[in-house]
């Protein structure tokens, strides 16, 4: 009688915690199978990235993103659908409308915070103006990064800036074009406010190898706030 009272106190206990592992959220990032596009609650934001194309001739062109560890398009100009099937002249323009494709995104938090810089707001529009034209943007690109950013970046006295390069980007967000481009440039900055610079660990990136923009040229950049 006891062995019996016993194993029926265990089956109780250990259904009882079942029960409660199943209460519990689980957190990923991972493509759930039943919804079109993938889902995920533990990503993070990607603002504003423009993407830019130089065909060497005027080309109809499909652009497509994907998200191979979770994530989705947020919003888009002109509107990404199921993908972007634009025409574009030599000089960018795109459905004689556009100066570049512009999405926002969420996707898991991969972005590195060990190389970067921490610079004074007071210098930051100097220094995303080199810091680009290093990475190899020119011209409008470099310009419309400023122009958008630099009004936006007040709210703290210095910044930390962590450079996001096309191996780390890939990851998480491809990028599919047709015709494919010869040259493809793709940057975004995890950008950190703080109020202090002197507890700053940061490790400065060794200098980047230049992008040369060659026949189909591509570029991206765009911004992770934290």
């Amino acid at each position: 009688m006891k062995k019996s009272i016993i194993s029926f106190v265990l089956i109780q206990a250990i259904l009882g915690g079942l029960l409660f592992l199943g209460s519990i959220p689980f957190h990923s990032c991972e493509p759930e199978p039943d919804h079109e596009e993938h889902e995920c609650d533990t990503c993070i934001m990607v603002l504003k990235p423009n993407i830019y194309l130089y065909p060497t001739e005027e080309k109809i062109l499909s652009v497509t993103l994907n998200f191979p560890s979770g994530g989705k398009i947020v919003t888009s100009i002109p509107d990404y659908g199921k993908g972007w099937l634009v025409s574009v002249d030599t000089n960018g323009i795109i459905n004689s409308e556009y100066e570049y494709l512009f999405y926002e995104s969420e996707q898991p938090d991969v972005w590195q915070t060990n190389e970067g810089w921490i610079i004074n707001v007071s210098d930051l529009e100097r220094f995303f103006t080199d810091n680009l034209l290093k990475y190899g943007f020119i011209g409008r690109e470099i310009k419309d990064f400023t122009d958008y950013w630099i009004p936006r970046l007040k709210g703290y006295e210095y910044y930390e800036i962590y450079p996001q390069e096309k191996k780390i980007i890939d990851t998480v967000i491809t990028l599919k074009i047709t015709d494919t481009p010869d040259a493809v440039l793709r940057l975004f900055y995890l950008i950190r406010g703080t109020d202090s610079a002197a507890n700053s660990k940061i490790i400065v990136p060794a200098d980047n190898i230049p992008f040369i923009r060659t026949g189909f040229c591509v570029t991206e950049w765009g911004v992770v706030l934290k």
